[in-house]
């Protein structure tokens, strides 16, 4: 019963922190197209492990998450004000790098595709 109640807030963590995210004026969190990818509070509600993807270059992605870590105090009490808990739970930033990884997978496929070195689906059935 606990841990359904902690995925809840988790996700609603996850939501006030994405709007939040929309708000925050540092530029360089608005240079890369940054978005929360996964939310993880903790028992006892005191800390959230956020995971962020950020699309564009590693120098991009260090910078949106100096920028993250140096809005955490704001994005807190954004966060606070929107879920309604006893304490908003501290935010510690970690860089998600799934979807670059995916698209870098995804592009690599239609690059074999294009150069006709994937085999055709007759040739796969």
């Amino acid at each position: 019963m606990a841990s359904n109640r902690i995925s809840r807030i988790s996700e609603e963590v996850m939501r006030a922190l994405a709007e939040a995210l929309r708000a925050v004026k540092d530029p360089r969190v608005q240079n890369g197209l940054v978005s929360v990818t996964h939310c993880e509070v903790t028992n006892d509600l005191r800390y959230a492990k956020v995971y962020i993807s950020v699309l564009g270059s590693q120098e991009q992605a260090k910078e949106v998450m100096k920028g993250l870590r140096s809005a955490a105090g704001w994005l807190r009490r954004e966060v606070g004000h929107k879920v309604q808990l006893r304490y908003a739970p501290e935010l510690v930033f970690h860089l998600d790098a799934s979807i670059t990884y995916g698209a870098h997978i995804s592009e690599m496929l239609h690059t074999l595709e294009r150069e006709g070195k994937m085999g055709s689906e007759e040739d796969v059935q």
